[in-house]
């Protein structure tokens, strides 16, 4: 059961592991993209691809016909990644090795929906993926596999998220391997834990103000490739994909012109363009250090690098990213 890619990289291992897979089930089509055109999830169109049964039902809780033909598949396991919904008891009694689940963290920590994106705006150092049996509760079943990673200073939530899928695909082979020689380890969750909810659009928008330019860096990380962190220049959005945090001392030493007015410029508004630079890129000033921007999307345009951006588009110092 699962539906983004994260769960094809799953399904993709457990099928070249030579499992028998009884079924699949995704969520239904979605329309997608300007046309509004139906697409189908990256689950179904690899069980399409090796003509593994598939099974979309809008809901799962109280859809007794189709727990019934889940009932009848009699399935030794049953596997969940990122499938989206929420399993009811009668499915997880089904079968008889149990639910299994692929998390994206190390639980308890940042148990939800979104594990992999808040580890990034965070800006945790490491996280990893959990094996687990599932129960009625959200993420806080007894642990089986885990499997540790760092996260790289400049990582997006994209790249980390593709990175963790291969890793949750091998960590449920070896999962299923364990169960099949009655080995696995069944460990209970311990400690404090922590939520990871959805996302919201409102926690986009950059807050010059308030947020140290590491937090906003974290942001525009967290939100890459998913939404992307955004301000606003002279009343128009821009997106922001990529930024380098500059310490205000190495800014003072690479331009030696700002040194003269060093108060003055520590004492700017945050969010202010204070230098534009057509090989690196735009100089923004944080609550506490610089921020380069270094890729962004303007409205009704592509992403591009900030020194693209600059060719196209008149922005001079001193204005201010709201």
């Amino acid at each position: 059961m699962g539906t983004p890619d994260f769960a094809k990289k799953s399904l993709e291992a457990v099928y070249n592991e030579g499992h028998n897979i009884l079924a699949v089930v995704t969520n239904p089509d979605r329309p997608k993209g300007r046309g509004m055109k139906m697409i189908a999830s990256s689950v179904k169109e690899f069980a399409i691809e090796k003509g593994i049964k598939i099974y979309q039902p809008e809901k799962v809780r109280k859809n007794q016909e189709f727990i019934n033909e889940i009932e009848a598949l009699k399935p030794d396991v049953i596997c969940v990644v990122a499938y989206g919904k929420i399993l009811p008891k009668e499915i997880l009694e089904i079968p008889r090795l149990g639910c299994i689940n692929v998390h994206g963290s190390l639980l308890p920590k940042y148990r939800g929906a979104a594990p992999i994106q808040w580890a990034v705006l965070n800006g945790d150092k490491t996280t990893g993926i959990t094996t687990m049996y599932m129960d009625e509760g959200m993420d806080t079943g007894d642990m089986i596999l885990k499997a540790e990673v760092e996260i790289g200073e400049d990582e997006t939530t994209g790249e980390l998220w593709e990175r963790l899928s291969n890793i949750g695909g091998e960590l449920l082979v070896k999962t299923l391997e364990q169960i099949e020689k009655g080995t696995a380890p069944r460990q209970k969750q311990e400690g404090e834990f922590t939520i990871a909810p959805m996302l919201n659009k409102e926690m986009a928008k950059i807050d010059w103000e308030q947020k140290s330019a590491k937090e906003i860096k974290n942001l525009v990380r967290g939100l890459n490739p998913i939404m992307g962190a955004y301000s606003f220049i002279e009343g128009k959005k821009l997106k922001i994909w990529k930024v380098q945090v500059i310490n205000n001392n190495d800014f003072l030493n690479r331009f030696d012109e700002f040194k003269e007015y060093e108060n003055k410029f520590l004492n700017l508004e945050p969010g202010t363009i204070i230098y534009i630079d057509k090989k690196d890129g735009i100089y923004v000033k944080a609550k506490d250090e610089i921020l380069l921007l270094l890729e962004v999307q303007a409205e009704n345009a592509k992403k591009m690098s900030a020194q693209d951006y600059l060719r196209g588009n008149k922005i001079e110092v001193g204005q201010i990213l709201e």
